[in-house]
């Protein structure tokens, strides 16, 4: 194998062995899918710096038939690695030889299995997917035909793949060139494509590769992209007879699955007179309009691109489009199609949380309920890094809305993210001026204690619940006392003997009823945290006192506790043997 002439990135560490080339990605399955569809071979991977998932397309010149696409190979790595967009397949890395190139990409898989996927779908779900895909793809086009001033000469479904959230991404440069290149594979190479004429507009297939030089640079994209809009929705059928001469328009029985509101405007992509065609840029602002005529507006209508709209605009958008589009997505959260709520949709609400405001205690719940798709060994990058950070706003929505939902991501949560990032945000919750900020706290700690350290548990928590049972709210001082209760077995031995008491009996001579009830409660909880001369000493005669309390449901529940305490006495005096016996003669 030739030595690198090219390695993609100064951060990639290739180095040439006996064996070979050594790559900085692990190759993994061939994706079978896509075998002999154009001149790559498709394999997943796996970054070797970080482990992250990728694709790799790889192009090897020695096989059989394959050096004679050599140049389109280059073509397509040299235009992958300056076009840059949201909606064209996002290039990472590559390695280049004289005879191979290695083309690193975010992780996708292609378009035509993933169509076939849906077929099981209600009509409404598939249509919905569908266009948004197209949408992207049309936005792709326009990007590439107008900003970039280039042809793309390969739009196919074989050149659109799909990322792990759904989303259509634009790929397949290997003949993507501009006018202005004097190195332009498309007109000097464009035929060599594998099945180029099948996807050749007329003007191509009446006077060759070359004549697009007169036309409009999007004049064969936009007729391709009517074609792609064909295999979408009717995957199953043979392409229309308007691909080939003379080029009929598409006859209204011919429509299928294409939506009655698109056809229209299908039908004018794929009009054989260039000049005449419907450009992707004006198809796209015709799809997008919903006040230009009949037929406009299936974009605008769509509900994917709503959402994907609103969450791009999301950090600018008003509080009332804010809780509109919140609506929405609650609404449909069931039926959005999985990847896109998992990986385009929840990131994006996610992202949104880190700005607080009045939203963000709409975001978190909606967020968590979303999140229960989401793989466990993604969850901590996907939801848990943004949730972590929003303890640190001083937003009490946002910090109220963190706890409330506490118990929906608590199992998610590790010690050391619990000691250093959690609590020294969390404990000023103690402090706060607005009680339910206090109380919400005070419930908070039992949910995540395990994963507090020694220093937290039998220190600073402790320095703080001793306030808790002094503060002016009833409801806070009965939850602090039940919570001391539940952490009693946890704490130190010492602690315990110098903290429960005193603790329990305070609860006991609340004015509040049910903090002394609680109170009475939590000493029975923690009835083996004490030692039996503990019970006898200092238990009962501090708790003896409730049972001519002037409430009833006091009174009666000193009577169980006072029951349980005499009995751990009673059988622990069963055991005990006198050292002196006295006999009776």
């Amino acid at each position: 194998m030739d030595y690198l002439r090219n390695l993609g990135s100064a951060a990639v560490s290739s180095l040439v062995q006996k064996s070979g080339l050594t790559l900085p990605f692990s190759l993994g399955s061939k994706v079978a899918s896509y075998e002999g569809n154009s001149i790559w071979t498709l394999y997943e991977g796996t970054k070797r710096d970080d482990g992250s998932q990728i694709s790799v397309f790889e192009f090897d010149a020695s096989q059989p038939g394959k050096r004679t696409y050599l140049p389109l190979a280059k073509n397509a790595l040299r235009k992958l690695r300056t076009v840059r967009h949201p909606d064209i397949l996002k290039f990472l890395d590559a390695v280049e030889t004289d005879t191979t190139v290695y083309i690193m990409t975010e992780r996708v898989r292609p378009l035509a299995p993933a169509i076939q996927e849906r077929a099981s779908k209600s009509a409404q779900e598939k249509e919905d997917w569908l266009l948004w895909g197209i949408h992207r793809i049309s936005i792709a086009l326009a990007f590439i035909n107008e900003n970039c001033a280039s042809t793309h000469g390969n739009v196919r479904v074989d050149s659109v793949f799909i990322s792990p959230s759904g989303e259509w991404k634009l790929g397949g440069f290997e003949v993507l060139s501009s006018p202005k290149d004097e190195a332009a594979v498309l007109y000097s190479m464009g035929s060599v494509l594998p099945d180029a004429s099948t996807y050749a507009s007329p003007e191509i297939k009446k006077g060759g590769w070359s004549t697009l030089k007169e036309h409009s640079t999007g004049a064969a994209d936009s007729y391709a992209l009517g074609l792609l809009i064909h295999f979408a929705f009717n995957p199953s059928h043979p392409l229309p007879p308007t691909a080939q001469p003379p080029h009929p328009p598409p006859a209204a029985s011919s429509r299928g699955s294409i939506p009655q509101a698109v056809f229209p405007s299908y039908k004018r992509l794929l009009n054989p007179n260039p000049k005449s065609r419907l450009s992707s840029k004006h198809f796209l602002e015709f799809g997008t309009a919903e006040t230009a005529g009949d037929g406009s507006g299936f974009f605008a209508s769509n509900r994917l691109v709503k959402v994907c709209a609103g969450l791009d605009g999301f950090n600018i958008a008003s509080e009332a489009e804010k809780t509109s589009l919140l609506r929405v997505l609650k609404e449909s959260a069931a039926s959005l199609p999985p990847e896109f709520a998992s990986y385009r949709v929840l990131p994006s609400l996610a992202s949104a949380l880190e700005f607080g405001g009045a939203s963000a205690a709409s975001i978190l719940p909606l967020v968590l309920q979303l999140g229960k798709n989401v793989p466990p060994q993604e969850y901590s990058s996907v939801i848990m890094v943004h949730l972590i950070k929003l303890y640190a706003s001083p937003d009490r929505g946002t910090r109220m809305a963190l706890l409330d939902h506490l118990q929906d991501y608590s199992d998610k949560l590790d010690k050391k993210t619990v000691v250093e990032k959690i609590w020294p945000n969390l404990q000023t919750g103690f402090n706060d001026v607005v009680p339910v900020i206090r109380e919400a706290t005070v419930r908070s700690i039992i949910l995540i204690s395990d994963k507090f350290n020694e220093r937290i548990i039998n220190n600073d928590l402790l320095r703080y619940l001793a306030k808790m049972q002094a503060d002016p709210e009833a409801s806070i001082r009965t939850n602090t006392c039940i919570l001391l209760g539940r952490l009693g077995p946890s704490l130190g031995y010492n602690t315990k003997r110098k903290v429960l008491v005193p603790a329990f009996t305070r609860a006991l001579k609340d004015s509040f009823v049910h903090c002394r009830v609680a109170g009475l409660m939590a000493l029975m909880a923690t009835i083996e945290c004490f030692d039996i001369d503990e019970v006898a000493t200092r238990v009962i005669p501090n708790m003896s006192f409730a049972l001519l309390d002037k409430e009833k449901l006091v009174r009666d529940q000193a009577f169980k506790a006072m029951q349980l305490f005499v009995k751990k006495l009673e059988d622990h005096a069963a055991t005990m043997v006198s050292p002196h016996t006295v006999e009776l003669y």
